[in-house]
């Protein structure tokens, strides 16, 4: 006779031709319950020794026992009446604990083309990097009119001309904080004035334009020092621009 074969019939399975399974996968991971299956070789963790929840504590005094036994772990002085929001904690890192990275391409001295903002096109020269990551670059403002300015590393092209400014000091005070625009608090219209006050337009600081023409005047001896010192000169004051049949991604820079 023919041996009759035992057929198992699945833990999990269709309900109706819906194509919903009837326990979701975290349910049938419960029930297969491999999580309590040892693998063959593996020794379970060695857990560390539970510390004692009491202390044996001396105390001074002739009618005091000599010592006592308090908790180890001292309770609170006092509690909330009332259950405020905390902020919890998370895992994720502020931008202030970020690491700063920059590109191989980019060193100072680096002549550098801007893509992006006000001044889209211009080659600048690359000084240093800021605390935010942001590069600090200069025109110089003397040959292409761009004063010294913060600018994210996506936004320009790194070439292969690059100035020794070895020679150049950037003052210490120019910082993320240098660049930060003051902001008047706004005060409400008095009794009578049906038009809002003008906005401030932005002026430049006597201190800014002395840093300014400091920093020109050093990248400006660097270049006098090379022996193509014209063609520096006109590079640095011409933009980028792209012609017909001129391709970005098979230039070299």
């Amino acid at each position: 006779a023919k041996m009759a074969i035992k057929r198992s019939h699945p833990r999990n399975y269709m309900l109706g031709n819906s194509g919903v399974m009837r326990w979701s996968s975290s349910a049938t991971f419960g029930k297969k319950a491999k999580y309590k299956f040892a693998k063959p070789g593996q020794k379970a963790p060695a857990r560390p020794a539970a510390k004692p929840k009491t202390v044996e504590k001396k105390i001074g005094g002739e009618k005091n026992g000599g010592t006592r036994v308090v908790p180890a772990k001292r309770m609170r002085k006092s509690y909330e009446t009332q259950e405020c929001p905390h902020r919890l904690k998370t895992r994720k890192n502020r931008f202030r604990d970020h690491k700063r990275r920059l590109r191989a391409s980019i060193t100072p001295g680096t002549v550098l083309i801007l893509v992006a903002g006000p001044y889209k096109g211009k080659h600048v020269v690359f000084l240093k990097q800021l605390g935010t990551g942001l590069l600090l670059v200069t025109g110089p403002y003397v040959l292409n009119g761009c004063p010294l300015r913060r600018v994210n590393q996506r936004y320009v092209i790194a070439t292969k001309t690059k100035l020794d400014i070895s020679s150049v000091t950037v003052p210490e005070n120019i910082n993320d904080v240098y660049f930060k625009k003051q902001r008047s608090k706004k005060t409400k219209p008095a009794e009578g004035e049906i038009f809002e006050a003008k906005k401030e337009k932005f002026v430049v600081s006597p201190e800014r334009k002395q840093d300014q023409v400091k920093v020109d005047k050093d990248v400006i001896a660097v270049i006098k020092k090379r022996e193509d010192k014209k063609l520096m000169f006109s590079y640095l004051k011409s933009d980028f621009s792209l012609k017909n049949h001129q391709y970005p991604h098979k230039m070299i820079f």
